[in-house]
């Protein structure tokens, strides 16, 4: 029946049997505004009323998907119709009732294997004991043919009237994920082998023969595992702000004649990118005022900046004769391997210093130098994997990539203590057993507590991760693996007591120690953590023998 009609009500409303009663609440605030009409228990609306007449149709989805509304309510305008996924009823039989338009749109072969599995999926379903509609079944991939994948998932609808066993089947192309996997895979390869470079032997080459082993590396992985093809590596010359080719692979010499200079304006896209820090991607050259020719033939290009510290030390310049050739998911991945690309340049520019000291004490410089570059690109890789949009496969590639940098680190550790390199505090400087090889997060907006507590524990054996702010540490926490977090309870954006919070939720064995001035806790952080399991608290300004007491404390089993 339908309540009467106001003239005010401009809002219909159709309510498909049991949704009755669970909108009833809702129904009751439209009560002034919406004309609502009530299909009965059982059956489809009344002859004369159709779906189509109607603002809104509220119901059950096993209400909404019984076999007489098929074509009424899931076709034409719904939201089904507009998802990029396909979404299709099927029976037992492998019958496809009804799809929308991505499902429909699965070309043959893809489209029969595609209807196969779910097919399959629903059997699965139906021979588990005491199957109930709504039961879901998990997510499986499907492979249809040369490089194109999809997951499909199935959910159990109740029988038709007849008998007929029936489901919804959900089915998401995973194809451009996959991509995205092999490109970060390629970040990954790449990342590790150019800056676990040789120190003793690349400090016996001059400049050109050090840039000329980069140039090797760069363009080997860009080749075989980024897929450029035609790029220049551009450095920032501090004396001149000009922008120098120092490697490039398929441009013509002429381009390192361009005069760039970090600009905005007037100095092309390299310009831009270098002065403003920003990635740059045009898909169609002939329509950007700001190109300046490089490739012959080039239609699209991808320019991003060269970071060091989160300063633009230069820019990578890709470009294509493809038009529209490059992707969101390769600036994301250009990005990640610019700060590599940053971070062996550095190297190279530390080991070109002429050295009145040992080869130790200069791998301890460059180890305390790469310290924060390094820090950088786990950032970057935290930030993609708080994004709940990167799939799964992507995300465990993300994670090489900080297990990588994990190396690398322990790498430039082993050569700078190799020959005994006096650290910063020469009493703590040894390797101690109980902090080796610890994965430590130090999380305090001060630069110089920040990186002094990392330098002394890295030379101690420790793993470090550097985070600026209370989000940083957070994203962090939440995306890789800790065994103990040093946090100052005074940041940016979330306090000590969060980051302590987040550090407990994600890792139960991670230990966290709170720093504070003394006499600072306004949030009550140390007191609300310490009922939780905090580990200790430090107090500024501290001793380094304090910190390492508090560290060994926290660290030992018996802690």
């Amino acid at each position: 029946m339908a309540t009467p009609v106001n003239p005010a009500q401009s809002l219909r409303i159709l309510v498909l049997g049991p949704a009755r009663e669970a909108a009833a609440q809702l129904l009751d605030q439209l009560r002034d505004t919406a004309q609502v009409v009530f299909a009965d228990e059982q059956g489809s609306p009344p002859a004369a009323i159709s779906p189509g007449d109607f603002d809104l149709v509220i119901g059950a989805p096993a209400e909404m998907l019984t076999e007489s509304r098929d074509a009424k309510l899931l076709g034409g305008n719904t939201v089904l119709e507009h998802l990029a996924q396909g979404v299709c009823v099927i029976d037992d039989t492998g019958r496809v009732h009804w799809a929308n338009a991505s499902f429909a749109g699965f070309e043959e072969p893809a489209a029969e294997t595609i209807r196969q599995a779910c097919t399959n999926l629903l059997r699965e379903l139906l021979a588990v004991p005491d199957a109930k509609p709504g039961q879901r079944s998990q997510s499986r991939s499907v492979c249809a043919g040369p490089e194109r994948y999809f997951d499909a998932s199935m959910t159990l609808l109740p029988p038709t009237a007849d008998g007929t066993q029936r489901g919804v089947a959900n089915v998401c192309d995973t194809t451009a994920m996959l991509r995205l996997r092999s490109k970060i895979d390629a970040i990954d390869a790449a990342g590790r082998q150019l800056v676990a470079l040789d120190v003793d032997a690349t400090a016996r080459l001059d400049v050109s023969e050090r840039l000329r082993l980069l140039e090797e590396k760069v363009i080997n992985h860009c080749r075989d595992l980024l897929h450029f093809n035609h790029f220049a590596v551009q450095v920032i010359d501090p004396a001149t702000n000009r922008l120098e080719v120092v490697l490039s692979e398929g441009f013509p010499e002429s381009v390192k004649q361009l005069e760039i200079h970090v600009e905005r304006e007037g100095n092309g896209i390299s310009g831009y990118v270098a002065a403003t820090g920003q990635s740059f991607v045009c898909p169609d050259l002939s329509q950007e005022p700001r190109y300046l020719h490089g490739l012959e033939g080039a239609w699209s290009a991808l320019t991003v900046p060269l970071r060091l510290n989160e300063r633009v030390v230069g820019v990578l310049n890709v470009e294509s004769a493809q038009i529209n050739a490059f992707s969101e998911e390769d600036r994301q991945v250009a990005e990640i391997f610019g700060r590599y690309v940053a971070t062996a340049l550095h190297l190279l520019k530390l080991l070109a210093v002429e050295r009145n000291e040992t080869t130790s004490q200069v791998a301890s410089d460059v180890q305390t130098e790469l310290a924060e570059p390094l820090n950088d690109i786990v950032f970057a890789a935290a930030q993609l994997l708080e994004d709940a949009s990167v799939p799964e496969e992507a995300s465990a590639r993300l994670h090489q990539v900080i297990d990588s940098v994990d190396r690398v680190k322990s790498v430039l550790r082993g050569v700078a203590d190799a020959s005994g390199v006096q650290g910063l505090v020469t009493a703590e400087s040894a390797v101690d057993p109980v902090i080796e090889n610890r994965r430590v997060l130090i999380a305090d907006d001060e630069d110089i507590i920040r990186e002094t507590i990392a330098d002394v524990l890295s030379k101690a054996g420790a793993i470090t991760v550097m985070a600026r702010n209370g989000d940083e540490a957070v994203s962090m926490i939440h995306t890789q693996h800790f065994d103990l977090v040093l946090s100052d309870i005074k940041m940016p954006y979330k306090n000590g007591y969060e980051v302590f919070a987040a550090a407990r939720e994600s890792n139960l064995d991670c230990r966290v120690i709170l720093i504070t001035g003394f006499g600072y806790d306004p949030e009550h952080s140390i007191v609300r953590a310490s009922r939780e399991g905090l580990a200790g608290v430090l107090f500024k300004p501290f001793k380094v023998d304090q910190l390492f007491d508090l560290i060994r404390q926290a660290l030992t089993p018996s802690a």
